[in-house]
C-alpha cells in the first residue's frame, strides 16, 4: 500500500504502467508549507488566479457550428463499455476525484449546523484511519470547495476558518436554478455572495436567450456576472438538459468562454436531465477549441447524478482522453455533487478492509 501515493500523483500522467511524477493536485498529495497549508494547495490558489480574460464575440464562427450527435452519442457508448481501473490504481484515481469534489448542499432545509457539517466533511473527505492504512494520511487531502447558496455563504466561511483550512466557499447565484429574476437582481445577488466571502460563484444563464439564438444578450450578460464576482472565479452553469441540442450546447458554451467564465458547468442538479456524457464530450472540445484559438485554459465541472465512484471514474478518464492530464487537477476540473463522496469513502474502506462499510462505519458519510 505504501507506493499508493505515488499511484495517486501518475493518474493525472498517464494510467497504469507510468511512474513519471506529475504536479501535485489541489489539496493535495505534497508536503506542508509554513502556516498550515499544502504546498499543493498554495500551488492550486497560484494557479487559479490566472484567470480566463474572454475574448470579443465572434458570432461568424458560431453560426457556422453544427455538432454530429450521432456521433458524439457513439463516442459516449465506447467510453461507457471500456473496463474501468482495479486495486491500488482505482483507490488512487478515486483519492483524485476527491480533491476535485465542489461537495455541495442546495436544499431548502439548509441550516447554519448542516453546513457546518459539510465544511467538517470537506476537510476530513475520507476517515483518518483509512487513509493511515493507505498511506495517505499526511498528504493533505480535502475536497475541492464547499458550494452553499448565498444565504450559507457565511456559515461555511466562518465553519472553514475555524476548521483552520482555506478550502473555498463557492455559491451559487444569478437566479438559480431557473435564472428567471431581473438581471439587476441576480447582479445584486452575487455582489451580495462575494461580500460574504465566496471566492467561487456558479452562476446560470438565461437558457432562453440560447433557444431563441441572442448570442449578443447571452455574452453580455455573462460579461457583467463577471465583472460583478470581481476577483472570485466564475463557473457558468449552461443547464444542458434544457438547451434543446448539442449544437446548442457547443455554441452556449463558446460564447459563455468568451465572456470571460472560469469554467464551464453542465447542470444545476435541478433538472430533469443533467450531466450526460454527450454534454460532457461536446463542453470539453469546446474548452479544447477555445484553448487552441485563444491560449486560455478554462475548467469544466459535471454536475447533477453524479452519485457513484464508477460515475466519478469515468469522468475522470473522459477528461483525461478529451483535454490531457493537466485538466486533470481541481483548478481545471470539478465534480458537483452532494453524495458521490459517501460512495467514494464506502469504495476506500472496502479497498483497505476487504468488506464493505456498514452504515454506522461511516456515519459522516
Amino acid at each position: 500500500m505504501s507506493s499508493l501515493a505515488r499511484l495517486a500523483g501518475e493518474v493525472a500522467e498517464g494510467g497504469q504502467g507510468r511512474s513519471q511524477e506529475v504536479p501535485r493536485s489541489a489539496c493535495s498529495f505534497g508536503p506542508r508549507a509554513a502556516g498550515g497549508l499544502s504546498l499543493g494547495r498554495l500551488l492550486q490558489l497560484l494557479i487559479m488566479s490566472a484567470r480566463n480574460p474572454g475574448t470579443e464575440l465572434d458570432l461568424g464562427s458560431i453560426s457556422r457550428v453544427q455538432v454530429n450527435q450521432p456521433a458524439v452519442i457513439r463516442h459516449a457508448e465506447q467510453i461507457q463499455s471500456r473496463r474501468t481501473v482495479k486495486k491500488d490504481w482505482q483507490a488512487a484515481w478515486l483519492l483524485r476525484a476527491v480533491t476535485c469534489i465542489d461537495l455541495t448542499t442546495l436544499s431548502g432545509d439548509d441550516t447554519p449546523s448542516n453546513v457546518h457539517r459539510l465544511c467538517y466533511k470537506a476537510k476530513h473527505p475520507i476517515r483518518e484511519d483509512l487513509l493511515r492504512a493507505m498511506n495517505m494520511h499526511d498528504k493533505g487531502i480535502t475536497t475541492a470547495a464547499v458550494c452553499v447558496y448565498p444565504a450559507r455563504v457565511t456559515d461555511a466561511v466562518k465553519a472553514l476558518k475555524a476548521a483552520g483550512c482555506n478550502i473555498p466557499v463557492a455559491s451559487v447565484a444569478a437566479g438559480f436554478p431557473a435564472a428567471q429574476t431581473s438581471l439587476k437582481t441576480r447582479l445584486e445577488e452575487i455582489r451580495i455572495a462575494v461580500e460574504d466571502g465566496a471566492r467561487e460563484i456558479d452562476i446560470v444563464i438565461n437558457r432562453t436567450l440560447v433557444l431563441t439564438g441572442q448570442w449578443e444578450g447571452l455574452y453580455e450578460e455573462i460579461r457583467q456576472f463577471r465583472q460583478a464576482c470581481g476577483d472570485a472565479h466564475l463557473k457558468t452553469i449552461l443547464g444542458t438538459g434544457e438547451l434543446g441540442s448539442l449544437t446548442n450546447v457547443y455554441k452556449a458554451s463558446m460564447v459563455a468562454m468568451m465572456a470571460g467564465s472560469d469554467f464551464i458547468k453542465t447542470s444545476t442538479g435541478k433538472e430533469a436531465v443533467n450531466a450526460t456524457l454527450p454534454v460532457g464530450i461536446v463542453m470539453m472540445r469546446a474548452i479544447r477549441d477555445f484553448y487552441w484559438k485563444t491560449g486560455n485554459k478554462v475548467g469544466f465541472k459535471p454536475a447533477g447524478g453524479i452519485r457513484s465512484a464508477k460515475d466519478a471514474l469515468t469522468w475522470l478518464i473522459l477528461m483525461k482522453e478529451e483535454l490531457g492530464d493537466e485538466w486533470l487537477k481541481p483548478d481545471l476540473f470539478r465534480l458537483g455533487a452532494s453524495t458521490l463522496l459517501s460512495d467514494i469513502e464506502r469504495q476506500i474502506y472496502h479497498h483497505v478492509t476487504g468488506s464493505y462499510a456498514a452504515y454506522h462505519d461511516l456515519p459522516m458519510a
